[in-house]
């Protein structure tokens, strides 16, 4: 466990790597120090071979309520400290949407900003029934960051995502779920447990194939059908090269459960 004062909390439940978002007295507000830690703890978890899932959360009343805004102004815009924690953020989203392992975040209470950046970014989320959502960047007189306007028209259309973007409803954990925003609500009182179940399960299956799936779906839309059909083909093949593609055929046969080893 990594607790250095820098807003992150990092952990190890077996071969998931568990990232706390921890300044619960501003809601996890993002600063520069958190957002640099986000960058070291996601690139030290996909380039880690013993881990294979990772598990983002909030500590506290809330996922994240944005960024700190009381930072924002501290400096001209040549040495902002906002370009800083852009850039640090930006980063680390892109470590944890391209790397090989995959993300799970487990939000409540507020979600806002680049909490739904964030959250946006893993490749499944799971919402406490308390959680509330809204982006929010309009009402400080800027545009989104961290992601937030290319994921958010994939998962809920353009038309939506506009609506969203512009007149900041908050939603609730229901209309998120609706939405698309997130895979699955639980009970506040269950989100821990039910997070962990998941990043467990995950970290127990294919890492590879859950690599090469991520990869696929989320470059799909950049592709005609011949390219995509293409990549999928290179995809499955090196699959087929790994121990635990023979385990999954194996098992299969043997009509056992498979015992993946993540390689």
């Amino acid at each position: 466990m990594s607790t250095d004062g820098s807003g992150l909390r990092v952990e190890r439940r077996g071969a998931v790597a568990v990232l706390t978002f921890e300044r619960p007295a501003v809601l996890n507000a993002l600063d520069l120090a958190t957002a640099r830690a986000l960058l070291a703890a996601s690139r030290a978890a996909m380039a880690d071979e013993s881990v294979r899932a990772v598990l983002l959360r909030g500590a506290g009343r809330a996922f994240m309520a944005g960024g700190d805004v009381a930072t924002f102004l501290a400096s001209g815009p040549e040495d902002s400290p906002v370009r800083a924690l852009m850039d640090a953020l930006h980063e680390a989203l892109m470590v944890l949407t391209t790397g090989p392992k995959p993300v799970l975040a487990a939000v409540h209470g507020a979600v806002a900003g680049a909490g739904v950046s964030v959250m946006l970014a893993a490749d499944l989320a799971l919402a406490a029934d308390d959680a509330r959502f809204t982006l929010a960047y309009t009402r400080l007189g800027t545009s989104a960051d961290g992601g937030a306007t290319w994921s958010l028209p994939r998962v809920v259309g353009l038309r939506k995502a506009m609506e969203i973007a512009l007149l900041n409803p908050v939603l609730d954990a229901a209309e998120a779920q609706r939405l698309g925003l997130v895979n699955r609500v639980v009970p506040a009182g269950d989100l821990a447990a039910e997070a962990e179940a998941l990043a467990a399960r995950l970290a127990e299956g294919p890492t590879t194939a859950y690599g090469a799936m991520k990869r696929l779906l989320r470059d799909a839309s950049g592709r005609d059908l011949a390219g995509q059909l293409a990549a999928e083909s290179a995809s499955f093949l090196a699959c087929a090269e790994t121990a635990d593609f023979r385990e999954g055929v194996e098992s299969f046969l043997a009509k056992r459960a498979p015992r993946f080893g993540g390689a």
